[in-house]
């Protein structure tokens, strides 16, 4: 299993029968990686918002650990995901409430970043995709909390009501 520790700009790896706890991955240059999305060749995506600044990067990270910075100049980086098949890395920035798609090349390099939706909350968190490639986001700060769920497009397609108003992360 993998963690984002932002307290320490690594990426922890825990063995799961023994417990034991390593750093996969440290990048002293990183605010604070916050979340992860791991690509099906095993290398991973971490998103680093810098929260005062609101601001964010998106890094890269093989299966050596070195560690390469992808992505500056973003709003608030927060949830990240890459879709079924490679080809999409997914990245929404919280606090302008944001959904960028990125093409993902099978090398790990992105290109043409656009907006695909723009989700009005108080912020928006965890991303992770289904099989069929749609996007499930939760969102904050709306009367209750919500999950929305997009088209790989970027439609909205529905959304889930919560019991609980800050839902974060989501598996």
């Amino acid at each position: 299993m993998l963690i984002a520790d932002y307290t320490a700009h690594n990426v922890l790896a825990v063995d799961m029968t023994t417990r034991a706890v390593t750093v996969y991955a440290h990048e002293s240059t990183m605010n604070q990686p916050n979340d992860l999305a791991i690509a099906a060749n095993d290398v991973l995506y971490a998103s680093d918002p810098d929260w005062n600044a609101s601001t964010g990067r998106v890094w890269r990270i093989g299966m050596d650990g070195k560690v390469t910075l992808i992505a500056s100049g973003l709003g608030t980086t927060n949830g990240i995901e890459v879709a079924p098949g490679d080809r999409t890395l997914y990245v929404n920035e919280s606090r302008s409430n944001n959904v960028l798609a990125f093409d993902l090349s099978p090398s790990g390099e992105i290109s043409n970043k656009r907006v695909i939706i723009n989700l009005p909350a108080v912020s928006l968190d965890g991303m992770r995709c289904d099989t069929a490639g749609n996007l499930y986001i939760t969102r904050k700060g709306t009367a209750d909390g919500t999950i929305a769920v997009l088209s790989p497009g970027g439609a909205l397609l529905r959304e889930v009501k919560l019991i609980g108003k800050s839902p974060s992360n989501i598996a």
